[in-house]
């Protein structure tokens, strides 16, 4: 079935009664590097235009080019707020509970302080607010689906940027994500602090690189 992200989900939520509504998305569940990142981002339609509202979609359906100009033209009107955990964190606790660490994290850290959050998936983190948990939230919520998008661009970045002192395991390219590339670097060069220990098959090379 093919969604297409509206203001449903936040009016049923109470948007039309003057309650403030967050969407959290997460993105760097699977990746065998880098932190789980999630974003939490309340919209105004007010201040959302059309021409913005319509390119709002799941951050997977869109290019790499497409995503990164649409989080720029979001950051100047929306209120947002990034959370993150970090590999160390997700061995320590699971990807699961990292993921709901990183979403708490992010809806604790917006400046408006939300009276309900939607939250992408069908398990929701506990939070100090109600939750609602929707599957494909990304492709229903226009909160979810800016959350989904500013998630991305930003989690893209912070790899790039490790890219930049790890060169071999192109991050920059692979965000992380088991890849032929990055598999035969770990078998080559070992892992990284940056690696997640508990994910196969990073587990099964321990050799720590600087």
């Amino acid at each position: 079935m093919l969604y297409m992200p509206d203001w449903s989900l936040e009016i049923a939520a109470g948007l039309r009664n003057g309650q403030v509504i967050c969407g959290v998305d997460e993105v760097g569940r699977g990746p065998l590097a880098g932190p789980v990142l999630a974003c939490a981002a309340i919209l105004d339609p007010a201040t959302l235009l059309k021409a913005l509202e319509r390119r709002l979609d799941d951050s997977k359906k869109l290019s790499a080019a497409a995503r990164e100009e649409i989080a720029a033209a979001l950051r100047e009107i929306v209120v947002f707020a990034i959370g993150q955990a970090s590999p160390a964190e997700i061995d320590a606790v699971n990807i699961l509970q990292a993921t709901h660490l990183a979403m708490r994290r992010a809806v604790v850290a917006l400046a408006r302080k939300p009276d309900h959050a939607l939250i992408d998936g069908n398990r929701p983190p506990v939070l100090f607010c109600p939750t609602t948990a929707i599957v494909k939230g990304d492709q229903k919520s226009l909160s979810i689906a800016a959350a989904s998008i500013l998630a991305k661009v930003e989690r893209d970045k912070i790899m790039s940027q490790l890219a930049l002192t790890h060169t071999v395991y192109g991050w920059e390219r692979n965000a992380g994500y088991g890849t032929a590339e990055h598999l035969a670097a770990i078998k080559t060069h070992g892992i990284t602090p940056h690696h997640r220990r508990s994910f196969r098959p990073v587990s099964e090379n321990i050799t720590i690189t600087n």
